[in-house]
């Protein structure tokens, strides 16, 4: 049996090729790659292992890179150092996973799951992207204060956010505007895009507060917001494809 190990810490890479030395010893190691690129530029010059152990987070990347810019047909048993709620995940998905430090015991479960044969149920990469990759979630409330009394705002209750004088507002769908503690450049990445779009380097506005669009000179788009005396609002002709894209899913 031919496997392949690609893993970018050496300890663990030493630990794994000498269990497996123990448990297959008529097995071929064929080497450790530790990059993305190595595996990359490995498996267009070789024919297929028998066997992958593969790491997930390589010297140079995320190692799902490697399906994407080679084939690779040949099973794959991952190791890397994720924590019990990702592992889980796994397996309720049938794929083979060992943590790091690598159990033997665990390696030879893995082992025996292969020579086995048996047929697991297929799992796309995006899926198992999801699967290790935490969803982002984004602000619900912002606090804001009015006097000496602190006041919580729903994100479901702007209308925008916007800078004025060195300073960030959000502007309600009441037409009350707080001063919040925060850069627009910050608030960008607190809120959903799905729900919120930064329209230039002054305003970012929640879907629902684009009250007008009309096209304008040079490619350019100008937006009329909701209780917003600001009539000179522009998109670049460079945003305006991703802007079109956001107002019409």
């Amino acid at each position: 049996m031919k496997i392949l190990i690609i893993e970018d810490e050496k300890p663990a890479a030493r630990r794994l090729i000498q269990l497996l030395t123990e448990k297959l010893p008529q097995s071929e190691i064929l080497g450790n790659l530790d990059t993305v690129t190595a595996a990359v530029d490995w498996f267009t010059k070789n024919p297929q292992p028998d066997l992958i152990f593969l790491d997930i987070q390589l010297a140079d990347g995320i190692s799902f890179e490697i399906f994407e810019k080679a084939k690779v047909t040949a099973p794959i048993i991952f190791c890397t150092a994720f924590d019990q709620y990702a592992i889980k995940a796994f397996k309720l998905n049938s794929i083979d996973y060992l943590l790091k430090p690598i159990d033997p015991e665990e390696l030879g479960n893995a082992l025996d799951k292969f020579q086995s044969g048996r047929k697991e149920r297929a799992i796309s990469l995006e899926q198992i992207r999801n699967l290790i990759q935490p969803t982002k979630t984004f602000k619900n409330r912002f606090l804001v204060k009015i006097g000496e009394r602190i006041q919580t705002i729903d994100v479901h209750d702007i209308a925008y956010f916007f800078s004025e004088e060195k300073v960030t507002l959000l502007q309600t769908r009441q037409s009350k505007k707080y001063i919040v503690d925060y850069t627009l450049d910050e608030i960008e990445d607190m809120v959903s895009p799905e729900q919120f779009f930064r329209l230039n380097r002054k305003y970012i506005s929640a879907i629902g507060a684009i009250k007008e669009v009309f096209t304008y000179s040079n490619s350019r788009l100008k937006i009329h917001l909701e209780h917003c005396t600001d009539n000179d609002i522009l998109i670049s002709r460079e945003k305006m494809g991703a802007f079109k894209e956001w107002l019409g899913q």
